[in-house]
């Protein structure tokens, strides 16, 4: 059986190329789709996110590993929804309504994606609409709000209040991020969640995918 630890190491050190050439291989060789992300890539991925919390790495170091695990996940991606296997869960993230900063967001986005979940990103300026039609579109449990102005905070509190007119506010989990954002803002406006980091944006996530399980 070809050795897999290399694709373990290069998600690890951020190597785009060799995740995706490895990757390549071992679905060639007739190893599982899911074989390949639950024992190599997930726990690359979870390692990373240890590393940021022990300070041993950092922002640099987690776009790095998550753009090599999203190149290796291109070719993985079709193979699971066409073999039938389910995500952990369903997760909308977006930029809240009036702020067109990215990169929090996309690392979050990138970083749950490698932790197991199928990631809807709507990208910035999202309406608190079009963070609804998403849910209902793509039957998601999860959804994750990200701010980095003052200015645009209160959107969060909007997009929480539209979901509870809509009806839907019990079936999601709602989580909020971003720097001027803290547990005490969370808590005021009614979310189930908030993180400072994207690691623990996805250790948020497999919480709740695990109660829900």
């Amino acid at each position: 059986m070809i050795d897999m630890k290399p694709l373990y190491e290069a998600v690890l050190k951020g190597d785009a190329a060799t995740a995706r050439a490895l990757t390549e291989q071992a679905l060639a060789s007739g190893m599982e789709p899911i074989t390949v992300v639950k024992e190599f890539m997930v726990p690359a991925m979870d390692e990373v996110g240890r590393r940021f919390e022990c300070n041993e790495y950092f922002v640099p170091e987690l776009l790095l590993a998550a753009r090599a695990m999203k190149a290796a996940l291109e070719l993985v991606r079709p193979l699971l929804v066409k073999s039938g296997v389910e995500p952990q869960g369903r997760v909308v993230v977006g930029t809240v309504r009036g702020d067109l900063h990215d990169i929090g967001k996309n690392l979050v986005a990138a970083m749950l994606e490698g932790g197991g979940f199928e990631v809807v990103d709507l990208g910035v300026n999202v309406t608190p609409e079009k963070f609804i039609e998403a849910v209902k579109a793509k039957n998601a449990n999860i959804v994750a709000l990200s701010a980095l102005l003052t200015t645009t905070m209160p959107a969060m509190r909007a997009t929480i209040e539209a979901f509870k007119a809509a009806g839907l506010r019990d079936q999601v989990k709602i989580f909020v991020g971003g720097a001027p954002i803290t547990q005490k803002f969370a808590d005021d406006i009614g979310a189930d969640g908030y993180s400072e980091n994207a690691p623990g944006a996805v250790t948020l996530a497999k919480v709740h995918a695990a109660r829900a399980a």
